[in-house]
């Protein structure tokens, strides 16, 4: 398929209108057996491309810029909502134990020494060995089915949750929730490289973080309410089974909107709105997804060093995370407050985490660039965390103000996802690539609650210095990464020279629409006017390419 502007609009080329359908669906049919059974969008999405184009002399359809902002509300609809309550529910179900903590739930369980700690530690042990299993469902399993059966299994499990009276019942259940959990994460990113244009997955990334961040608001609410049952059920029993209960009725809802890919989505199903969707993701020069396990990708990602550059940013941001989300209750409580007010002032928390990654993420776009928006939003959890060493414990309000601006390390998790998202293509490569980085994840998840000592209560000063140094660890890796990026991005230009294509490229997919279409226009024109085919810089975008391999790839900086 070709696609070109003409007078402001975009100009698909293919067969006529009655023949193109059919192809459509006779592929459809045709891949009717596999699809429930495997991955198969990138060579569905490549051959729905190629009919497409099949017969460009009989006639062509365009459409507009509404036509595409048409489709792309359909996708925000059916695609991210799912998401974002996924992504909520999950924060919720997980959150769990730091709001029963607050209700006694460690006198009630009689947890000692570091037992707590586990409580949260576990859950992360159980997705590192779960995340090898979760990387290969996620080529060759449909993801739609794979994403609804671990988040009703979970939410199942929290709520059985409610029936664990000691440390084993409550660590074998919390080994199933981090089991079940495992997926959720590499899915998303997975789903968001498959429907959104580069441009448009930091704000779709950002949506289901923010949701993430809604949970945190309204968990200490709930729990507020839940609070004050004194009959039948402790607060902490009912602070599970009220948690589990809303995240397994939201799964109709998620069944219902939730598609598998562009390629069978039945949303798309009107007029060329599955072309317009498949078309738009050309640019990103990664393709959709492809169900083929391929080790060459696996061997490429681990001679990366980007691999191991993201690996060890997510090791040093979500130590801290895992660390201050398993005791903020704790933290907070430790400033003087009791129980009940104690989870009202977690409120707060939640809205400081939408605001600053809907700050973040505004000047990321405005000015095209991410490690500097990242490398800034470091440095409040530095000196707020470094505060709460110092202030004294008589004053409440300077502490409390003092874990509110440390808690701006909220934003810092999400941007981090979306940059590494825009740096890396081929379907195995991202797979393997994140599942990587998720392990180290895990890694800091697992060891943030362990500096956490119970004998420190309600200070945990080794925690909080050790939460400092990794972040101050994480500002040295941004610029080192940034670096990097720009040097790859050079290499690039001279293998482009090298072919006869242009040495100097712009990243359309992270311009707005009418920067790109612009762009496109000057671009197509100066190539023209160097006898260059402007075609052959997406030649390769659905030929699930790594980035190494596709030299029309660029580096998000």
């Amino acid at each position: 398929m070709i696609s070109k502007v003409v007078d402001d609009k975009q100009v698909v080329e293919h067969v006529d209108d009655a023949q193109l359908h059919t192809d459509v669906n006779h592929l459809e049919e045709g891949h009717g057996k596999n699809k429930k059974t495997a991955n198969n969008q990138l060579e569905e999405a490549a051959k729905i491309l190629e009919q497409a184009g099949a017969g460009n002399a009989s006639g062509r359809i365009e459409y507009t810029t509404d036509d595409g902002k048409r489709v792309l509300r359909m996708i925000d609809i059916y695609v991210c909502i799912p998401m974002c309550i996924v992504y909520c529910m999950q924060q919720l179900d997980k959150m769990t134990v730091s709001q029963a903590a607050v209700f006694d739930l460690e006198a009630e369980a009689n947890l000692k020494g570091t037992e707590y700690s586990w409580l949260t530690s576990v859950v992360y042990v159980s997705q590192l060995i779960c995340q090898p299993l979760s990387s290969y469902a996620l080529v060759v399993f449909p993801v739609k089915y794979w994403v609804m059966f671990n988040y009703i299994a979970w939410s199942i499990v929290t709520i059985a949750t409610s029936a664990a009276t000691n440390f084993t019942g409550f660590v074998i259940a919390r080994i199933l929730l981090g089991a079940f959990e495992a997926t959720i994460l590499p899915s998303f990113v997975l789903i968001t490289q498959m429907w959104w244009t580069r441009r448009e997955q930091s704000y779709r990334t950002v949506a289901y973080q923010i949701a993430n961040s809604v949970a945190a608001i309204f968990g200490p609410l709930l729990a507020f309410g839940v609070g004050h049952v004194k009959t039948g059920i402790k607060p902490y029993q009912g602070i599970f089974i009220c948690m589990g209960a809303i995240s397994l009725g939201f799964a109709p809802l998620v069944w219902y909107l939730l598609p598998n890919s562009p390629t069978t989505a039945k949303f798309l199903r009107k007029g060329d709105d599955r072309l317009i969707a498949l078309d738009r993701l050309r640019e990103n020069q990664t393709g959709t997804q492809s169900g083929k396990w391929k080790w060459n990708q696996v061997w490429e990602t681990y001679r990366d060093p980007k691999t191991y550059m993201w690996s060890a940013m997510y090791l040093c941001t979500s130590t801290p995370s895992g660390g201050i989300g398993a005791f903020q209750g704790l933290i907070i409580k430790g400033f003087n407050f009791d129980s009940l007010t104690t989870t009202l002032m977690s409120m707060p928390l939640g809205a400081i985490g939408i605001i600053t990654i809907l700050i973040g993420i505004y000047f990321t776009n405005k000015y095209k660039v991410r490690w500097l928006v990242i490398l800034i939003i470091c440095f409040p959890p530095i000196a707020g965390a470094a505060a709460i060493t110092q202030i004294d414990r008589d004053n409440t309000g300077g502490l409390a103000a003092s874990f509110y601006i440390a808690y701006v390390l909220a934003g810092i998790q999400p941007l981090l996802y979306s940059w590494a998202n825009l740096n890396a293509a081929g379907t195995t490569k991202r797979v393997v690539t994140f599942a990587t980085m998720f392990v180290f994840q895990c890694a800091g998840n697992i060891i943030g609650p362990q500096v956490y000592f119970k004998r420190e209560a309600p200070y945990y000063y080794t925690g909080l210095y050790v939460d400092i140094g990794c972040w101050s660890v994480l500002v040295i890796l941004i610029v080192a990464m940034r670096f990097y990026l720009g040097h790859l991005n050079r290499k690039q230009a001279s293998r482009r020279a090298a072919i006869g294509l242009p040495a100097e490229l712009e990243d359309t997919s992270i311009m707005t629409t009418a920067e790109a279409k612009a762009y496109k226009v000057k671009l197509t024109e100066s190539m023209k006017e160097n006898g260059l085919d402007s075609a052959k810089l997406y030649e390769n975008a659905f030929d699930d390419m790594t980035d190494f391999e596709n030299p029309a790839f660029i580096y998000v900086l």
